[in-house]
């Protein structure tokens, strides 16, 4: 599991796409969670604008398991 950190209140799903190096550019989140089988929280998404704050756990086919945790100054 890899670990998604971040200092604001929440980062969206199409962001921790990029950050996880599941997609190169922001631009093919769209594409992307059209194709492969995303859960936030164990639950069926594939909004790229889902708000995802510190706790939450997305499961991306092919791509692995991250968290979202705060970055710590």
């Amino acid at each position: 599991m890899k670990k998604i950190g971040i200092s604001t209140e929440y980062i969206t799903l199409g962001q921790l796409l990029k950050l996880g190096d599941c997609i190169a550019t922001g631009g093919e989140a769209k594409m992307f969670l059209q194709e492969k089988k995303v859960l936030v929280n164990g639950e069926p998404d594939n909004r790229r604008g889902r708000k995802l704050v510190p706790g939450d756990t997305v499961e991306v086919e092919g791509c692995g398991t991250f968290t979202v945790t705060v970055r710590k100054a």
